[in-house]
Parts: structure tokens; C-alpha cells; sequence
């Protein structure tokens, strides 16, 4: 929504060009919208799967369990973000920290895996198998999600927070616990099941299980959070109708709650758990709508970079 108000031509400048960046800017609100359904969907069932990982016997219960997990994660909303964040921190802090911790383990034992940051192997794959590596990256793709997150999300924490959390943290993270499934995966290639779960001892499976459950689930408060930043910047601009708009802090005005966007969004998310029962079955949904949510604010900002700020191509 900000890029669109950001590109739009004013003036005598052309109708038709100002009605294509207008349909990118909207296609690209309803995605992140799609985003806001299916994340909490596919986070939910995931870490319900999770514990059926541990324990087999609450697999005719996945479904249900989810379904109560999602109507309890959308009453809690009206809390605020803030409120909520006081209970999740911690748990997301340990959580990147465990990830760290057991890639850093699976690195020292297998350190050639660090090759892997020449970018010359990623183009001799794609080289060698065009038409699998395409498929291949489009799961490599999903690596990256929660990315456009962040932005719909600045408004509730400010920019410094995420920019420090995110590079002090999140991303170091990340990587190494993507290179130690690498590093699992060239020892014991049949890990590939589970390689998460497989790069755990057996007496911390059960804790690491757990703790991935709430991870998960707290995952989808970002996307949630975000939907009622874009409906709020969409009323401002005139693209949404007038609405209940509750704003939950006293300190940051970009905290707020929407009430309607709040139960259209976990009907919606029920009804997705409902139909694909599995996270794996929501996976391809998923990946359609992060990428080109990711898409079409490149193209956004592309715009914006070469007309509002005259940057130069290269």
C-alpha cells in the first residue's frame, strides 16, 4: 500500500500506466491477505504435525487440535501486539537460539558444507538439471518466507527493532541452521525425512518438538499483525471502506486491531485446515503467495526507485 501511494503518477501523466501500478499495488494487498490466511493455517497444522512426530497416538487429533489452536491464537488479537510480544519473545529468542546451537554442532563435524556459499554450485545445478533445478528453487524459495513480513509489521515495532533483531539475530540463525542440515544431510543422507528434527540427540527430541510447536504458532502472529496494518493503511488511502479500527498502544500508533479483518481471517484459516489437512498439501498455496507477494513489491520498487528517486538502471 505505501509503495502504491509512492508510484502513483500525478498530473497529465499516463491513465493507463497509473491504472497497471494501481492493479499491482491491489493483487499484491489481496496476496498478502492470502499470506495472513494461509500462514497461520499451515504454521498451526505444522507444529501440530510436529508433535505427532513424538507422539503417533494424536494423529486423528491433528485437525481438531489446529482448528482449537487458531479460534484461541484470534481472541487473544485484541490484546495488541504489543501485549502479545511480552509472552512470545522469549519463546522465539530460545527458539533461534536452539536453531543456531544445533547447526553450529553439525558445522564442526562436517565444515566443508561452508562451500555451499560459492554461488558457483547453485549455477552448475541449475545448469546441469534446468528444468528440476526451477522446482528445486522454488522450494529453496520458501527458506526466505516471512521476509515480507517484516515490512507489513514496521508499523507496529518501528524500523530499528526489526532491522537489529533481524540481522543480530534472526538471519545468523537461520543460516547456520541451514548449513547444518547440510552438514547432517552429506553424513546421513537418509535424514532427509526430518532433517530438523534428525540433528537432535534423542534426549532433547522431545524439548525440541515442543518448542518448535509454539514457535510455529507464534510464527503466524506476524502475518496477522500485518493484515491489520495493510487494512488500516487501505482505508487511509481509500481503497477499503471505512471499518472499526482499535488502536492498541499509547506509545505506537501503528498498533492496532481490526475486529472484522481479525474473524474473516480465522473463518478463513479454519477453512483451510478443514480442506487440506496437512501442511504439506497447503505448502504449494503457500509458496504461490509469498512469491509473488515478493514479485510485485520488487516491481513496486522498481518503480518507485527509477521515477521518484531517479536512480539509474544499473
Amino acid at each position: 500500500m505505501a509503495l502504491t501511494a509512492l508510484v502513483m503518477p500525478h498530473g497529465s501523466e499516463s491513465r493507463t500506466r497509473r491504472r497497471a501500478l494501481l492493479t499491482l499495488g491491489l493483487f499484491g494487498t489481496a496476496l498478502l491477505y492470502g499470506d495472513g490466511m494461509i500462514t497461520p493455517a499451515i504454521s498451526v497444522l505444522s507444529a501440530v504435525e510436529g508433535l505427532e512426530v513424538a507422539t503417533p497416538v494424536l494423529t486423528p487429533y491433528v485437525v481438531p487440535l489446529a482448528m482449537v489452536i487458531l479460534v484461541l491464537l484470534f481472541v487473544v488479537q485484541h490484546r495488541g501486539t504489543g501485549a502479545i510480544g511480552k509472552w512470545f519473545g522469549p519463546i522465539v529468542l530460545l527458539w533461534f537460539v536452539t536453531l543456531a546451537v544445533l547447526g553450529i554442532g553439525h558445522i564442526a563435524k562436517q565444515p566443508g558444507v561452508l562451500a555451499a556459499m560459492n554461488p558457483w554450485h547453485g549455477l552448475s545445478f541449475l545448469g546441469q538439471y534446468s528444468g528440476r533445478g526451477f522446482l528445486v528453487l522454488g522450494s529453496v524459495f520458501l527458506v526466505v518466507t516471512g521476509g515480507e513480513a517484516l515490512y507489513a509489521d514496521m508499523g507496529h515495532f518501528g524500523k530499528w527493532p526489526i532491522q537489529w533483531v533481524w540481522f543480530a539475530l534472526v538471519l545468523p540463525a537461520l543460516l547456520l541452521n541451514y548449513f547444518g542440515q547440510g552438514a547432517l544431510l552429506m553424513n546421513t543422507p537418509s535424514a532427509v525425512d526430518q532433517p530438523l528434527y534428525r540433528m537432535a540427540p534423542a534426549w532433547a527430541l522431545y524439548p525440541l518438538v515442543s518448542l518448535a510447536t509454539a514457535a510455529t504458532v507464534i510464527a503466524s502472529q506476524a502475518l496477522i499483525s500485518g493484515a491489520f496494518s495493510l487494512t488500516l493503511q487501505a482505508v487511509q488511502l481509500g481503497y477499503l471502506p471505512r471499518m472499526q479500527i482499535d488502536h492498541t498502544s499509547a506509545q505506537t500508533s501503528g498498533q492496532v486491531y481490526v475486529p472484522a479483518i481479525n474473524w474473516i481471517l480465522m473463518v478463513a484459516c479454519i477453512g483451510l485446515v478443514v480442506s487440506f489437512r496437512s501442511s504439506s498439501a497447503l505448502a504449494a498455496a503457500y509458496g504461490v503467495a509469498v512469491t509473488l507477494t515478493m514479485v510485485l513489491t520488487t516491481l513496486l520498487l522498481y518503480v518507485a526507485a527509477r521515477h521518484r528517486w531517479r536512480w539509474p538502471v544499473a
